[in-house]
């Protein structure tokens, strides 16, 4: 009987510690979003499902950027899942800083990664992390990056130029240029 008790209380326990996780990660205007960049090699990976937050228990695979054709964008960052990456405007590369919160953050993405990040035709000494509320998000040349909501498949782009402030991110960590 007492090791379902402590089975029980470790279960309750986590499930406790998962929703005050879920608290402490939604975004707020008083949230710090200047951090120091870190280097890829300590930059945490993200799971297989490339959530934008990792899942308790799941497995962890390298998260990896990739540089891909899409077409009307050229050569961009794509996440493990083909995903096109973007950076905005009005965040601030040098130091990252980040500036999308509370309802823009459930049309822009943050890239949550949890442990490293490998890198395919984009220049790891460009990749790092700034903290965004206690969870590292990915950056790129020191921009803060994110997904958008109405790409819902690989290879699309649909946030190019959005709002005159939100583009794909080249390689480089430029804007992507729309070719058309």
């Amino acid at each position: 009987m007492i090791p379902r008790r402590i089975v029980l209380s470790l279960v309750a326990g986590l499930a406790s510690t998962m929703l005050l996780g879920a608290c402490g990660s939604s975004t707020s205007a008083g949230s710090d979003s200047t951090a120091t960049v870190t280097p890829a090699a300590s930059a945490p990976t993200a799971t297989a499902a490339a959530a934008s937050t990792p899942a308790a228990g799941a497995t962890t695979t390298a998260y990896t950027v990739t540089a891909r054709a899409v077409d009307g964008v050229g050569t961009v960052v794509t996440d493990t899942n083909g995903m096109t990456l973007y950076r905005y405007d009005k965040d601030e590369p040098s130091p990252s800083k980040w500036t999308c919160k509370g309802t823009c953050v459930k049309t822009w993405i943050p890239v949550i990664v949890p442990e490293s990040v490998q890198t395919s035709g984009v220049e790891k000494s460009f990749i790092g992390t700034v903290h965004r509320n206690g969870q590292p998000q990915l950056t790129l040349a020191g921009w803060p990056l994110y997904r958008y909501v109405g790409d819902t498949a690989a290879g699309e782009a649909n946030g190019q130029g959005k709002d005159g402030e939100w583009y794909a991110v080249a390689p480089s960590g430029q804007k992507a240029a729309t070719t058309g």
